[in-house]
């Protein structure tokens, strides 16, 4: 486990988190501590517990134990705080076809106060060209770009991506990894579940099994924890 003191230095960290849905324990004795500017990669099968981390994370699903917590406030199913303080992104896009593309990232921009940066988000995925069009009318890459440009819209400082390659050509996954990059420069981190590389600066990502926790534990830490399957 990763303790850090450097001054202003957000850390995200998780510690021995269990989650059951149903009779069936998804994960448990989770554990890991994520430093500002650093993504954690969320690796392993499907239903190992990715997306059920990422929702839980993001206070959509309850934890049946242990605790979240930023900077060392613990903010466990805290509403208030992750509204603030996390952007999450699920598999679907919410998109409202009736809107257009503009429109429907100033939707979202207006309930974050940040309707200046509709038309630099557009832009950052390549979506300008299409601000008149329909969202109905979009494409499934187009669409998924136009969902990934409201997080652009958002001061959060921890981003929480659950497959947001999805309908991605090669160019978008170049022009997300540039945004994502950007985020950790600025300070922010990353929790994303992917099956494809991201063509992240390697200093920048930590993998992490989620197949290795059931009913174990594992943590990233000053030297990272790397799965031996995804180093």
């Amino acid at each position: 486990m990763l303790h850090d003191c450097q001054e202003g230095r957000k850390i995200l960290e998780a510690n021995g988190l269990c989650c059951v849905r149903g009779d069936f324990t998804v994960f448990s004795d989770l554990e890991f501590s994520l430093p500002r500017g650093k993504a954690l990669v969320l690796r392993g099968p499907n239903g190992s517990g990715k997306s059920t981390l990422i929702k839980a994370i993001a206070g959509l699903l309850p934890l049946l134990g242990g605790s979240l917590s930023c900077d060392g406030e613990e903010f466990t199913g805290d509403g208030d705080w992750i509204s603030d303080n996390i952007c999450y992104l699920a598999h679907k896009n919410a998109l409202k076809g009736e809107l257009t593309v503009q429109e429907n990232i100033a939707f979202w921009a207006r309930l974050r106060g940040t309707g200046d940066r509709v038309v630099e988000a557009m832009i950052a995925l390549g979506i300008d060209r299409l601000a008149d069009q329909p969202a109905r009318y979009l494409s499934s890459g187009q669409g998924r770009r136009t969902a990934l440009a409201r997080i652009l819209c958002h001061d959060a400082s921890v981003w929480l991506l659950d497959e947001p390659t999805v309908g991605l050509d090669q160019d978008g996954v170049q022009k997300l990894s540039r945004v994502m990059t950007s985020h950790l420069d600025s300070g922010g981190l990353i929790v994303t579940a992917t099956h494809i590389d991201l063509a992240l600066p390697p200093e920048r990502v930590v993998f992490l099994d989620m197949g290795a926790f059931s009913g174990g534990a594992a943590s990233a830490g000053e030297d990272w924890f790397l799965s031996e399957v995804w180093s």
